[in-house]
């Protein structure tokens, strides 16, 4: 089998399982200096777009397309390469349709979904020209976002007027949302052919005023929040997210960004991304499920729903944003777990994060403090 992956820098945590699976492997990439260009049996450079991967996965012949994008904007070129290659070419492309990357690319008509489906989202408002500041001091603090803002870009929560001056200018389309005290969380969803897993719901940490980014925050999982855990396949915000994934009949995987309000305990949907998630290190850590990996299961007509249910496993699992693993320390060369108490360092230098499961909170505890003491001590890890 012989599968076109677009985009290198997510590649390694696949290039492991493909090379395992006996799948040649081809790259596309816009960039000739990108990473992980040398895990692939075959790369090409191309320019940016989706013109030149359709001509190479007609060329090459391969059995399936799966784009490792992290990024929205791409996304929905990438809906549109989808529909080109499925149904002229035969070759399915393991991605969200067209109409599904839209929808997540656009946050404000997410919202607009969500609402019309009577599922909970903050409340938020369109603001018009000539944008009425005064009207908003009385509902601080307020976020405030445009359209195609992600991972903290077009973002932000203004505490003061000063904070809504600097945000919208030079800025159109803005659109307000109620600042909700509580649970940041994160659930990945898998979905082809009509069938649907959720996989562990991931803590990210209490929502903070400083807006700070979920990539610099201690995740943990599984999520313990009422009934939200790992242990539990049939839990609320596992069936909201799988609802979510037919609704807008997403196929491949789709990232959910979820918060969960500590005063009234109800879970309010903030965004949905049709792309790999940030959190994909703590789903495989806690469940052994591996997102990426799923995809070329897809690929190679050997996914099912049923099969990955069966197939989950209850870790504990933790994720640390380090900035550099020390140097004494050995660092995994696969991006897969080495048994029941282990880990994996991803992310670049300076900027490294630590992902570790094991088979108890005390264990996941140990583990932590012998791997990175001095951090651990600093910020008074205690996970029993």
């Amino acid at each position: 089998m012989k599968i076109l992956f677009i985009g290198s820098r997510l590649f390694d945590d696949a290039a492991w399982y493909a090379k395992e699976s006996g799948i040649e492997t081809i790259i596309t990439e816009s960039n000739e200096n990108a990473i992980n260009l040398d895990l692939a049996d075959k790369h090409y450079i191309v320019p940016r777009g989706m013109e030149e991967p359709i001509k190479i996965a007609i060329k090459e012949d391969v059995d399936a397309v799966i784009p490792l994008i992290g990024i929205d904007p791409p996304l929905v070129d990438v809906g549109l390469m989808k529909k080109t290659l499925e149904e002229e070419n035969n070759i399915p492309v393991i991605a969200a349709p067209y109409e599904a990357a839209s929808l997540a690319a656009n946050k404000y008509k997410t919202k607009e979904m969500l609402t019309k489906n009577n599922i909970n989202t903050p409340k938020f408002n369109k603001l018009e020209k000539p944008y009425e500041i005064e009207q908003l001091e009385n509902k601080l603090p307020l976020v405030l976002k445009t359209p195609g803002g992600q991972g903290g870009s077009g973002v932000k929560i203004a505490l003061n007027k000063e904070d809504v001056q600097e945000f919208i200018k030079d800025k159109e389309n803005i659109f307000t949302e109620e600042f909700v005290q509580g649970v940041e969380v994160s659930i990945e969803v898998l979905r082809w052919k009509n069938e649907t897993v959720a996989l562990t719901p991931v803590y990210k940490g209490d929502t903070t005023l400083e807006g700070t980014h979920p990539l610099s925050k201690i995740k943990q999982a599984p999520l313990n929040i009422n009934d939200m855990d790992n242990q539990k396949h049939n839990t609320k915000i596992r069936q909201l997210a799988e609802k979510l994934a037919d609704m807008v009949k997403v196929e491949g995987t789709m990232d959910i960004d979820i918060l969960h309000d500590s005063k009234n305990k109800e879970n309010y949907v903030i965004e949905l991304n049709t792309r790999p998630s940030g959190t994909r290190y703590m789903t495989a850590a806690t469940s052994n499920i591996y997102p990426i990996c799923q995809l070329i299961d897809m690929a190679s007509s050997k996914w099912s729903a049923s099969k990955v249910r069966k197939s989950i496993k209850n870790y504990y699992a933790t994720e640390l944003p380090i900035a550099d693993f020390p140097k004494e320390k050995a660092i995994p060369e696969i991006k897969s777990f080495n048994g029941n108490n282990s880990y994996i360092v991803h992310g670049p230098k300076h900027y490294q994060r630590l992902t570790i499961r094991a088979d108890s909170k005390e264990n996941l505890n140990n583990l932590t403090y012998d791997l990175v003491p001095d951090y651990a001590k600093k910020n008074n890890i205690n996970f029993l």
